[in-house]
């Protein structure tokens, strides 16, 4: 095993972990709480999950996830002319770009929330999970080099 496998691995157990959780929560512990708990009682929950994801996307996820997909980016020889280049090139530029648009979109979710905004919160909730997905699928697709 090679230092670069060790920095490829924990760039995809962090993303694992935030596509995971967000699944978890959407598709677990949303479920119960709506079944299990109040109306009082499931906000507080689901605040309390809400603030704990919301600080480990702050302090984990996205720290790794920068830090090894430029350190990977690097090692791979990527430039920003390189990201406009069919293949590699522009499969990661989409990546990126759909990475920024799931990290703005968690966080208006993480804004809409506490705010009273449930259509909102939800529709940006939606959006970071499919474009997660999104941002897998274009990941999977990226040519070995």
């Amino acid at each position: 095993m090679t230092w670069w496998s060790v920095v490829r691995f924990l760039h995809v157990l962090s993303a694992a972990l935030w596509v995971g959780g967000q699944l978890t929560v959407s598709l677990v512990v949303l479920p119960l709480a709506r079944r299990l708990l109040d109306a009082e009682r499931r906000a507080t929950v689901l605040n309390a999950v809400g603030r704990r994801f919301g600080m480990f996307t702050g302090a984990v996820f996205l720290p790794v996830q920068i830090g090894t997909g430029v350190a990977i980016a690097w090692h791979k020889g990527v430039t920003w002319a390189s990201l406009a280049e069919p293949g590699y090139g522009r499969i990661l530029a989409a990546k990126l770009a759909l990475f920024c648009a799931v990290m703005a979109a968690a966080a208006v979710h993480g804004w809409a929330s506490p705010k009273g905004l449930p259509g909102l919160a939800r529709t940006m909730a939606v959006a970071a999970l499919v474009g997660s997905v999104g941002i897998i699928v274009l990941a999977a697709a990226l040519p070995a080099t």
